[in-house]
């Protein structure tokens, strides 16, 4: 059995208090309204086309800016999460992207159309992406902190599968909005429901050193576990300046890479169901938006399901004494093979959408089964170094935010389908179990190599 487990059992049994679990469902709303605030633009997609005169591969570029600043922002936005703490820079964060949320929809009343409209949009979207940046790097720093190694699977994944919840509460919300009253209420809307939210992050969020309503069962029980109790306290006394050659191990480390690697897959998929999907459902299978609204939210059910149950996987054969390496793995392997299987789709006839949506689901719940990279990152990321490796990996990561929006509006253009993209889009979920199975090694925490100053000889 692994340490962390072995220490924690004995507290296990106690009644420790469960405040981390409200930690945990304040980072949920959060990171639900996240999601919803990126994905505003797949729904209103269709009618912000219409009105402001684009074409497919202005779409895929707007889609796109959102992934390019999000991407740049992410070792920036790890360092400062190191620097500032969890608190300031993730309420701060929330601030911004909802207002800039709003904005698009103002680009609707400016009366601009085509490639200006295009640009305008463009800009608003990549803001909101550079001032997201932190938003994962910060749960994870705060899974860390909160959360034992047998629970953080779980944690992890539930966080992680916001996005899900994302569509299946705010995805039809926004197409009735659209619908009713235009595309320019659903970000005016959004928007300000994330305003509301920042108020009451500020009210409720305190590190684990500060927070007056953690007990010290429970702060015991989180030690002993391996929660990083003190990263907060710790980084308040002294703030070691980091030197270039322990920054680079970040990026020569196997291990690390195996991990970006992995999440560069599934945020592929990810990208896919967030931006294209909806239009996919419209435009190559023929669908209505209000339709398209409520048919999205089936397959997102599928894949809250699928994360909630791979995080459970892992944590569960942590417990039983399975190495963390091979707990993190299996769910992942599985989960990205059933994801590959939303290629099948490509050869459903165009009166068979019931079957489309049954593949979507499957495809969705796989791809929630296998989002255990952010635990994985909690278990390897080098003490000291959690928030800059959370930046590190989800900024590799998002390169496909950029990748993907821009190859699927690239195959729809030219082809006049989605045949190619969906089978581009199904072949990252077999790349990923490669670089689970092949590239990485053990999944132990990394420890940064200092160099030792030389030894004076007389």
């Amino acid at each position: 059995m692994n340490e962390s487990a072995s220490l924690s059992e004995p507290l296990a049994n106690t009644r420790i208090g469960r405040h981390r679990f409200t930690i945990l469902a304040l980072i949920f709303i959060v990171t639900v309204i996240n999601y919803a605030d990126r994905s505003t633009m797949s729904i209103a997609g269709t009618g912000v086309v219409s009105d402001l005169g684009l074409d497919p591969v202005m779409l895929g570029m707007i889609f796109s800016a959102f992934a390019w600043a999000y991407a740049i922002g992410q070792i920036p936005g790890g360092w400062l999460l190191d620097r500032f703490g969890a608190r300031r820079v993730y309420g701060g964060s929330l601030i911004l992207w909802s207002l800039f949320t709003m904005l698009q929809g103002v680009v609707g009343w400016l009366g601009l159309a085509g490639a200006t409209a295009a640009m305008a949009l463009f800009g608003m979207r990549f803001m909101l992406g550079l001032v997201e940046s932190p938003a994962f790097p910060a749960n994870n720093r705060i899974v860390s902190c909160w959360f034992p190694t047998s629970e953080r699977g779980t944690a992890s994944a539930l966080f992680n599968s916001a996005q899900y919840m994302a569509v299946v509460l705010f995805t039809p919300l926004m197409a009735w909005l659209t619908h009713n009253l235009g595309w320019q209420h659903v970000f005016l809307w959004m928007g300000g429901l994330g305003l509301v939210l920042s108020i009451f992050w500020f009210a409720l969020y305190r590190d684990p050193s500060s927070d007056s309503r953690l007990g010290e069962a429970e702060l015991s029980y989180m030690r002993a576990g391996g929660a990083l109790v003190d990263l907060e306290a710790d980084r308040k006394e002294s703030q070691p300046k980091r030197k270039f050659d322990e920054i680079a191990q970040l990026f020569t480390s196997r291990t690390l890479w195996a991990v970006y690697l992995g999440q560069y897959c599934i945020t592929a998929l990810t990208y896919f169901f967030i931006t294209w999907f909806p239009i996919y459902l419209v435009k190559g299978r023929g669908m209505t938006i209000m339709e398209a609204g409520w048919v999205a939210a089936l397959p997102a059910i599928c894949g809250f399901s699928g994360g909630i149950l791979g995080g459970m996987l892992s944590d569960h054969l942590i417990r039983r004494g399975v190495h963390q390496s091979l707990a993190r793995k299996t769910p992942y392997v599985i989960g990205m093979a059933l994801a590959s299987t939303l290629v099948s789709a490509n050869y459903v006839d165009a009166n068979a959408n019931w079957i489309v949506i049954a593949l979507m689901a499957l495809a969705f719940f796989g791809k929630g089964f296998a989002a255990v990279g952010w635990a994985v990152l909690s278990d390897t990321a080098p003490k000291g170094m959690v928030g800059l490796s959370g930046g590190v990996f989800n900024g590799i990561g998002n390169v496909a935010g950029i990748v993907t929006p821009l190859v699927i509006g690239y195959f729809v253009a030219t082809t006049g389908s989605f045949h190619s993209a969906l089978w581009f889009v199904a072949a990252h979920g077999i790349l990923g179990i490669l670089a689970y199975v092949l590239l990485a090694g053990r999944f132990e925490r990394v420890e940064i190599r200092t160099k030792q100053p030389p030894v004076e000889t007389r």
